[in-house]
């Protein structure tokens, strides 16, 4: 299962979002989304190796404090359900 985490500070990293979800389950991969320029987006992902832990991992840290931002997590959606501004898909 793959969740989604928002507000992230422009700090942090792979790696801490792997530590931090790490109590959850086992974690398949952990990524902060990035510009070109390689600066943060302000988001993330964390994959994990089955829906419970997922879905532990979204109960446990939604609202939680990382690095001073209060974190918002959510299962992530796929490429297939986001749409563009007007409503158009690409």
């Amino acid at each position: 299962m793959k969740i989604y985490l928002g507000n992230l500070s422009r700090n942090v990293t792979d790696e801490q979002l792997r530590e931090l979800a790490a109590p959850f389950g086992k974690v398949v991969a952990a990524n902060v989304a990035r510009e070109r320029t390689g600066e943060s987006k302000g988001f993330g992902f964390i994959d994990f190796g089955s829906a419970g832990e997922g879905q532990a991992a979204i109960t446990g840290l939604n609202g939680s404090d990382l690095d001073g931002q209060r974190l918002k997590v959510s299962e992530a959606r796929s490429q297939s359900n986001r749409s563009f501004p007007g409503g158009r898909r690409y």
